[in-house]
């Protein structure tokens, strides 16, 4: 079923990208959109997407990052996760939705080497971490056109009973810290997903006041500012926390199955 109305934008061409999914992307005027169920969704920058392979269970975490300031969260939280026996944790990228010509007017670094993942591979996991920086308060549409590429997992539940948390970036205090998260929660809740966020387990850390500090108890998080700010070593500390935390607790709840 494909549901396509008319917009401003002259349609150039359209693909089918999975009767399952009911959706087509179209290019318009060289910007492409997602049309899915007759609403556009932006696709923007999706970036980078990771997985965490305990022995005995598979974990995944996925991230998207546009100047990379998401991206070094997940390398922490990449190493958080291998520091628990019987935990492997592997990069992964979802596939890039913008031309370069934009990518190159933003000023995007060049792509990861992780390789790109696609929602079939989703399965294999028994756990996710997934990352971006916000777009008014909630994720960007770039990884949300990631999600919306899961309908036939979700229509099969093949993802439910497994743990997902979430990790972020914003430019300023108050662009969405914790409406990030908190908006994103739906995706975890329509696929079956238990949110399992770090709460206060980070100690001392999560109650910083005299420095510039991003993460919250939804999950670890970094300020970008104009994008020169770095994450800071207390909030890398957080990333390794949560991919420690997080990977411990999705090693528990394989053992019991």
């Amino acid at each position: 079923m494909l549901l396509l109305y008319y917009n401003y934008y002259e349609v150039e061409k359209f693909v089918e990208t999975g009767r399952q999914d009911r959706a087509v992307q179209v290019t318009t005027n060289g910007y492409q959109g997602l049309y899915c169920f007759g609403e556009k969704r932006d696709l923007g920058l999706a970036r980078a997407i990771g997985e965490f392979h305990p022995t005995f269970s598979q974990n995944e975490k996925s991230y998207y990052s546009t100047y990379g300031h998401v991206e070094k969260l997940a390398r922490e939280i990449e190493k958080g996760a291998a520091s628990v026996e019987g935990v492997e944790a592997k990069l992964w990228q979802v596939p890039e939705t913008l031309p370069e010509e934009v990518l190159a007017k933003l000023g995007a670094p060049p792509k990861s080497d992780a390789p790109i993942i696609t929602p079939n591979e989703l399965p294999e996991a028994d756990g996710f971490l997934f990352g971006f920086p916000t777009r008014f308060g909630s994720m960007a549409a770039q990884f949300k056109a990631f999600f919306d590429a899961t309908g036939g997992l979700w229509r099969t539940q093949s993802l439910a009973g497994k743990p997902a948390g979430f990790f972020y970036s914003t430019s300023s205090q108050g662009g969405g810290q914790e409406t990030t998260p908190l908006t994103s929660i739906t995706q975890l809740v329509h696929h079956g997903l238990i949110f399992v966020p770090i709460g206060y387990t980070f100690g001392g850390g999560m109650f910083e006041m005299e420095k510039v500090k991003g993460g919250s108890p939804y999950g670890a998080g970094t300020y970008a500012g104009d994008g020169s700010r770095q994450p800071s070593e207390l909030e890398l500390a957080q990333a390794f926390h949560q991919g420690k935390y997080f990977a411990g607790i999705a090693k528990k709840l394989k053992g019991s199955q």
